[in-house]
């Protein structure tokens, strides 16, 4: 645990948020978000959490920026796996479906990000103020922007719908998080009873079935 003097500088209380980001970023790595404490972070980053509170108002407005933090360093490897993935000769179908593979295979890699997604909407968007929420929606836009543009150069057939397709994908990500990683009843429950395994979700295969079917649909519509 880290004992810090009071920060009297704006580099010094630069490197106070930095660190505060850095523990609840290593914190995330051991457990889910439903673990991350403010209690827990005050005690790892060495300060009380009426100053912890001084650099973010609440446990959800440093979650929030971690899960912009952790998009963008996604969407950093997703050109170069989209190219090696995608043959532009294609016909648009099978590209479509190469852009689902690549999208979901490289996500469920990342598992912060997905159990940060899968708690946005329910859990971090709450107990923040408007400016917050508001910094944090231009973000989350600015993100799903360039996710559309990356769609769009590997399928231009998507046309403007590019755009909600790529607002499309992040909530879809959340939500298949979510059903994927049932509680210990609900797989007690497919255990004892065979006819329930069809409800049982691979985050992978179910998000890539996923959004191949939103790329064929918008790619119908655009038509």
């Amino acid at each position: 645990m880290a004992t810090f003097q009071r920060a009297r500088s704006d580099e010094q209380r630069e490197i106070r948020r930095r660190a505060i980001l850095e523990t609840a970023a290593a914190m995330l790595d051991e457990m889910p978000v439903a673990e991350v404490s403010l209690n827990e972070l005050s005690r790892r980053v060495g300060l009380a959490k009426s100053n912890v509170l001084r650099y973010f108002e609440s446990r959800e407005a440093i979650l929030l920026e971690l899960l912009d933090s952790a998009w963008k360093q996604w969407t950093a490897d997703l050109p170069d796996r989209l190219a090696a993935g995608i043959d532009p000769a294609d016909p648009a179908g099978r590209r479509g479906d190469a852009f689902a593979a690549v999208f979901a295979h490289s996500l469920a890699e990342h598992r912060v990000l997905c159990d940060l997604l899968s708690a946005q909407a329910g859990v971090l968007e709450h107990n923040v103020s408007a400016q917050v929420a508001a910094r944090y929606k231009k973000a989350a836009l600015a993100n799903t922007a360039a996710l559309a543009e990356l769609a769009r150069q590997y399928l231009p057939e998507l046309g403007e719908g590019a755009g909600q397709l790529g607002g499309q994908v992040y909530m879809a990500a959340g939500a298949v998080w979510t059903h994927a990683r049932p509680s210990p009843g609900m797989l007690a429950a497919y255990e004892g009873d065979p006819s329930l395994a069809v409800l049982r979700m691979d985050f992978t295969s179910s998000l890539q079935e996923m959004v191949a079917t939103l790329i064929a649909g918008t790619l119908a519509r655009t038509a």
